[in-house]
């Protein structure tokens, strides 16, 4: 049977609603797919284990480190740049302190400049793939483990980068579950019984 007049303007409106709203739900999920594989967007890749290679050109990074306004920790890194050799493993450490007198949970969201050498700048290890928790006054260091990939020299764009920024910006998260409950029923100092 087919549709006609107002019957078929109302199905032809339904499935455009439909087919954008497929669309909205479908672009996040794809959009961090294409930004992992390509490197779009200065997302980072992530490694097992450095290459074999090792060339003697070397490669600038600089790192930054900086909070969501509502996150109470202090962030920086302790080294703001160094220079390694392309394909060579480097490590750099970024320093936390949370002044508060409560528990706060965190995760790092990450980027790298310029954009085209974000393919190229892998991590192997990094406090960034995981949620940081830091108790009152706690202060720490947390490692990133990386090496800048020797294919950077033969690509059109990268071939050019002399300098790499590492971007990391914390936010605060709500605490794992039960970790609240953990607290409560540790032991407190009974000055009762003395």
């Amino acid at each position: 049977m087919a549709l006609s007049g107002p019957a078929k303007t109302v199905a032809q409106t339904v499935s455009v609603v439909l087919v954008m709203g497929g669309l909205a739900w479908a672009s996040v999920p794809f959009y961090d797919w294409f930004c992992r594989v390509t490197g779009f967007g200065g997302v980072t890749g992530v490694s097992d284990v450095a290459p074999d290679d090792v060339l003697d050109q070397t490669i600038k990074v600089r790192f930054d480190g900086s909070l969501h306004s509502e996150m109470a920790w202090t962030f920086k890194p302790v080294e703001r740049e160094m220079e390694v050799r392309i394909g060579e493993t480097g490590l750099a450490f970024y320093e936390a302190y949370n002044p508060t007198n409560r528990p706060i949970a965190g995760s790092a969201s990450y980027n790298v400049t310029p954009y085209q050498a974000g393919g190229f700048f892998n991590k192997i290890q990094c406090f960034c793939f995981e949620e940081q928790i830091l108790q009152p006054g706690e202060r720490v260091q947390m490692p990133v483990t990386f090496y800048v990939d020797p294919e950077i020299v033969d690509d059109r764009d990268g071939k050019y980068v002399h300098t790499i920024t590492l971007s990391y910006t914390f936010y605060e998260i709500d605490l794992p579950e039960g970790y609240a409950a953990v607290q409560d029923m540790e032991p407190t100092s009974d000055t009762s019984l003395n």
